[in-house]
């Protein structure tokens, strides 16, 4: 098996876990030379619970089972639920001292691990991932986070314009951090709830994100360093939001 991750295999077990409780499974993986009316089922599952599906050949199943009798369906578990969003939002009570951190293609598990601890440590009230091109709530995601992931809720979309559109009918108002942006973090000015918007590694937000952005800011540097990583950023803008209510 994968380092540090966790998995369940063959067809009914998955079948009756996304039957059961969809919300621990991060990503299905299915042999590639299955035919479509094997995996019917566990398909329309998977994409009725926004969970991603790749189709590998069979020595990708064989070294995640360990070559057991994976039966050509092999499921990634999460050591966390994840929360729909708007089921999220009729339970929460809303106000100007709410903050979600939207993720945009975080693919680092170490850097996903990083942003969660930071943001529960910091009061955020949410984390929004999207199901495509984004790593799961894994087992190395949940060592590193230090054992929080899970302590506030893990809201997984279909994907990031997906969650920023969800967010912006609850209410929020949608900042991206973008490393030339005028306005800086610092002197930003903003009305909660706020739903911050953080860009995958290196490429930052896709432009499709940046576009329903209501406001962009920066974090100031010296010496002419371009970007900080996605978790600094994170942190940082979690506690400046966090400093701000304290006040």
């Amino acid at each position: 098996m994968e380092k540090n991750s966790l998995y369940i295999y063959g067809k009914h077990a998955i079948h009756e876990l996304l039957e059961r409780n969809p919300t621990k499974v991060s990503k299905v993986f299915l042999l590639n030379s299955l035919q479509s009316n094997r995996y019917s089922e566990i398909k329309s599952l998977c994409e009725q619970h926004l969970i991603p599906i790749s189709m590998v050949p069979s020595q990708k199943l064989e070294r995640l089972s360990s070559r057991g009798n994976h039966q050509g369906f092999i499921a990634e578990i999460s050591p966390v639920s994840y929360t729909p969003f708007f089921e999220w939002v009729e339970e929460a009570a809303l106000s100007d001292s709410s903050a979600v951190l939207i993720l945009d293609g975080i693919e680092d598990p170490h850097n996903l691990g990083a942003i969660i601890r930071s943001a529960t440590a910091a009061g955020i009230a949410a984390i929004i991932i999207p199901a495509q091109q984004q790593v799961p709530v894994n087992a190395t995601v949940f060592k590193v986070s230090a054992g929080t992931a899970g302590i506030i809720p893990i809201i997984r979309v279909h994907n990031t314009e997906q969650g920023m559109k969800d967010a912006k009918l609850a209410g929020f108002s949608l900042i991206g951090l973008e490393s030339h942006a005028k306005s800086q973090l610092w002197e930003a000015e903003w009305k909660g709830p706020i739903a911050f918007v953080i860009g995958a590694e290196g490429g930052g937000m896709d432009k499709k994100v940046r576009k329903l952005l209501d406001q962009e800011i920066s974090i100031p540097m010296n010496h002419n360093v371009e970007s900080l990583n996605a978790s600094v950023s994170a942190a940082l803008v979690s506690y400046e939001f966090k400093r701000r209510l304290s006040k």
